[in-house]
């Protein structure tokens, strides 16, 4: 590694976690390697494997207030290794800067979760209420055999967790100028338009399924779902694909396939989109068929201890004021939210996450540590 002086616990370990190839859903070695930090800290080690995806659920205490890291160890694919300036997995740092798939999402704050945990118990050894950590290989992935499952095998056994820090990153321009204190919901509509197949110089003898849908995907791009609140944006409504055709230019299609996704507030209900969709549809007298995908629903946390024990320590540590957000996609925090536990997100800078040359500022982690650290002195720490 092209550096002259010690790197920091943090560092280190997010390196090494880097060198670890965990393409979803692959861990590739790595929750071992964090599992291996926390039991000597006293933390009870569950491994549940479901299908392709391995996740961990290690507990320290059994008391509340009940306090849970969640993150996840894979990550995206890196594309063509050429592109890269460093290579992906070796978890270089240079000037300062720590490279590779994974520095800032998210294998980062899984270090400085870690590390702080470890010091804040070895300050605390007595300390009030429980950690947990529950960790993924499937964020990155379907998200299926992840954090869900995991949250049922809890549910079953009536296992609560209280507040939970989720490590996406979330910083814009500095670490910590953004929380995450929720999320807008996501549903995905697969909508199948029937039509009559024919060659596009007899139109009479045909029906179009493109030109049918045409005027009612203007109507459903143009509608206003909802105005959001003091939380939420408006819900969005986007076509991300459409297809039809055989593949020539003399056919008229018998079929087209139309994906689209909102992104919606807690303005609006998955029934409510469903039905305004259907709507739509029938007032243009559509032949189709639709199907729809949860992919999660919105959630929020208010203003209460975690977020406002969390605004203070990003403050005391950077002297950043940090603003509450809802949006950009989805995360595991949305699981969770579910069960009726707080939920935030904090992590480190988020402009070169699912990039080439994907990287991190070394001390920002130092400081992501810091701010984990405060945030279990004012939540657990016996007074």
């Amino acid at each position: 590694m092209s550096v002259s002086t010690p790197l920091s616990d943090v560092v280190e370990l997010a390196s090494a976690l880097i060198q670890r190839p965990s393409v979803t859903p692959e861990d590739a070695g790595c929750q071992q390697l964090i599992n291996s930090r926390l039991a000597p800290l006293g933390f009870n080690i569950e491994e549940h494997f479901f299908i392709d995806t391995l996740n961990t659920w290690a507990r320290k205490g059994s008391d509340g207030p009940h306090f849970c890291f969640a993150g996840h160890t894979d990550v995206v694919p890196v594309g063509n290794e050429k592109d890269w300036r460093h290579p992906p997995f070796a978890g270089l740092i240079e000037n300062g800067v720590l490279h590779g798939r994974g520095a800032a999402d998210m294998k980062g704050s899984l270090a400085a979760m870690v590390v702080a945990t470890e010091r804040f118990v070895k300050k605390h050894p007595d300390h009030k209420g429980s950690i947990s950590f529950l960790i993924t290989s499937d964020e990155e992935g379907p998200f299926i055999n992840g954090t869900t499952k995991v949250v049922d095998l809890l549910e079953a056994r009536n296992e609560k967790i209280d507040m939970c820090l989720v490590g996406e990153p979330s910083s814009r321009d500095t670490l910590g100028d953004v929380v995450k204190n929720g999320r807008r919901g996501s549903l995905t509509g697969h909508l199948t338009v029937k039509g009559i197949q024919g060659h596009v110089a007899y139109p009479h003898l045909a029906k179009n399924p493109i030109h049918e849908v045409a005027p009612a995907l203007a109507d459903l791009s143009s509608k206003e779902w909802d105005n959001g609140n003091a939380y939420f944006p408006a819900t969005s409504f986007q076509v991300s694909n459409i297809h039809g055709g055989t593949g020539v230019g003399n056919v008229i299609p018998g079929t087209v396939d139309v994906q689209f996704n909102f992104r919606f507030s807690t303005e609006s209900t998955v029934e409510g989109l469903q039905q305004g969709v259907c709507d739509i549809l029938d007032a243009y007298n559509l032949d189709y068929e639709i199907n729809w995908t949860v992919n999660g629903l919105p959630f929020l946390t208010e203003p209460g201890d975690l977020l406002n024990v969390t605004l203070e320590s990003i403050k005391e540590i950077t002297g950043v004021a940090s603003t509450p957000e809802t949006s950009g996609g989805t995360s595991d925090g949305r699981f969770i939210a579910q069960t009726g536990c707080k939920v935030i997100e904090l992590g480190p800078l988020n402009k070169t996450i699912h990039q080439v040359d994907e990287q991190v500022c070394a001390k920002s982690l130092d400081d992501l540590a810091l701010i984990y650290e405060l945030i279990l002195e004012k939540l657990l720490a016996n007074k």
